[in-house]
C-alpha cells in the first residue's frame, strides 16, 4: 500500500468554501476589515460563551498574545517555564527582556514538574509560565500553590489547550492569564490569530489598550502597545470553525484510540498516558521511539518522510539548546534530564479529521516494518 499526496502532523479541517462567502458579503459591504468590527465582537462572545470563560481577547496570533499577557501583568526579572514547548513561548520573554529560567518535565505529562519549580525561585522571581502541552492539563493545583507562597504571577502557554476541560470546567480559567494559539494547525484555528483569556474586566481592558497601541480613543495613548488585533476575515473564519469544532474534536478522539490500539504491540514505542482530563482535544498524538525500538528515532523519522509522512520531532531540539538560551546555567543539559531524553524519542503522528483508518494502517505498518 503506498499515498500519492504527503501527509503531515496535522492539516486544517476547513470549512466549505460556500459557507464562507456569506461572512465575506457582509464584510465587503460594512467595509469593517479590522479594530474590533462586528464579527470580531461576536467571535469573542462566541468563545467565552464555548470555552465557559469570563472574558476573551482576539489577537493577530498566539505569539503576541504571549508578548501582551506579559505586558498585560507588567512581569519583569525572571519566569520559571519549561524548555520543551515551542520557541515562541520562551521567545515572548526575551522580547519582554525577562530572563527564562528553565526546569524539568514531567515524565508522564512533558509538562512543566512542579516538584522542581521551588529550587529555582530566587528574589528576581516574578512570575511562572507552564505549557500544558499537547492538551495535557498542568498541575495546576500545586502550581497555584507555589505561587500563592512566593506571591507569583502565572501565566499559562495553553496554545495545545483549546476546549480542554478538567473536573472543575476549562482549564483555561487557571493562573492569572491563559493564552491561546488559533494557527492553522491547532484543533480551533482562525488561520493564524490567537486569545488572552482573564477572569477580570479590567484586566481586559489593559489588554485591548495594549493590542491597539495603547490607544484608548483617538487622542489618548495609555500604553507602549502593539498591533495585535485579529481582523474581521479570521474572526469569521473563526465562527465558522466554531460550528465544527466538537464534531472534528470527535473524530480526533477516534484517530487516538485507532493508533492505540494499533501501537499497543508495538515494541519499543510508548504512547503517552491518555489526557488526565474531563475533556480532552486529541490535539497531537506523540509517540515516544525508546531504546529496544529496532532503529532510532531520526531514523524512523526519515523513514516515515521517505513515504511522505510527515511526523514531527516536537519538540527538538529542545528550547533551551537554541543559541540564545544554551549559556544560561537553567539550560544546562544536566539540569534537564527528562526533557533532553524525552527530546531525543519523541515523534509526532498525523491526526487531523481527514485522515481515514487505511492512511493509520499504513502509517503504523511503515513503523512497525511489516
Amino acid at each position: 500500500m503506498s499515498y500519492s499526496k504527503p501527509i503531515y502532523v496535522t492539516q486544517p479541517d476547513l470549512p466549505p468554501l460556500d459557507d464562507f462567502i456569506p461572512y465575506l458579503e457582509r464584510i465587503w459591504d460594512s467595509k469593517i476589515l479590522t479594530n474590533g468590527g462586528p464579527y470580531h465582537r461576536q467571535l469573542e462572545q462566541e468563545l467565552c460563551d464555548y470555552l465557559g470563560v469570563e472574558h476573551i481577547a482576539l489577537f493577530t496570533n498566539g505569539t503576541i498574545a504571549l508578548v501582551t499577557a506579559l505586558q498585560a501583568l507588567r512581569i519583569t526579572g525572571e519566569v520559571i517555564t519549561t524548555p520543551y514547548s515551542f520557541v515562541a513561548t520562551s521567545h515572548s520573554l526575551l522580547w519582554n527582556g525577562i530572563k527564562p529560567v528553565f526546569v524539568d518535565i514531567d515524565p508522564n505529562t512533558l509538562n512543566i514538574d512542579p516538584a522542581r519549580i521551588e529550587a529555582a525561585i530566587t528574589p528576581q522571581t516574578t512570575a511562572i509560565l507552564p505549557v500544558h502541552c499537547y492538551g495535557q492539563s498542568c498541575d495546576v493545583a500545586e502550581i497555584e500553590r507555589i505561587a500563592d507562597i512566593y506571591n507569583l504571577r502565572v501565566i499559562y502557554d495553553a496554545a495545545h489547550a483549546f476546549g480542554v476541560q478538567d473536573k472543575g470546567g476549562s482549564v483555561l480559567r487557571h493562573g492569572d492569564l491563559s493564552v491561546l494559539s488559533f494557527h492553522a494547525t491547532k484543533v480551533f484555528n482562525t488561520f493564524e490569530g490567537g486569545a488572552i483569556v482573564c477572569q477580570d474586566a479590567k484586566v481586559k481592558m489593559r489588554i485591548d489598550h495594549l493590542k491597539n497601541f495603547g490607544f484608548v480613543d483617538e487622542v489618548t495613548v495609555v500604553a507602549p502597545g502593539i498591533n495585535g488585533k485579529m481582523s474581521e476575515l479570521n474572526s469569521a473564519i473563526g465562527l465558522l470553525q466554531l460550528k465544527h469544532v466538537d464534531q472534528a474534536i470527535a473524530k480526533r478522539k477516534e484517530l487516538d484510540t485507532n493508533y492505540r490500539k494499533l501501537l499497543k504491540d508495538v515494541r519499543g514505542i510508548r504512547c503517552l498516558r491518555d489526557a488526565q482530563v474531563k475533556k480532552a482535544n486529541y490535539s497531537y498524538f506523540p509517540i515516544l521511539v525508546e531504546p529496544e525500538f529496532q532503529i532510532s528515532r531520526d531514523k524512523l523519522y526519515d523513514r516515515l518522510k521517505e513515504e511522505k509522512i510527515f511526523s514531527r520531532r516536537y519538540f527538538y531540539p529542545l528550547i533551551s539548546d537554541f543559541p540564545m538560551y544554551r549559556g544560561m546555567s537553567s539550560a544546562r543539559r544536566e539540569n534537564l534530564p527528562v526533557a533532553t531524553n524525552t527530546s531525543s524519542q519523541v515523534l509526532c503522528l498525523p491526526i487531523f479529521p481527514a485522515l481515514t483508518f487505511n492512511e493509520q494502517c499504513w502509517i503504523v505498518n511503515l513503523i512497525s516494518g511489516d
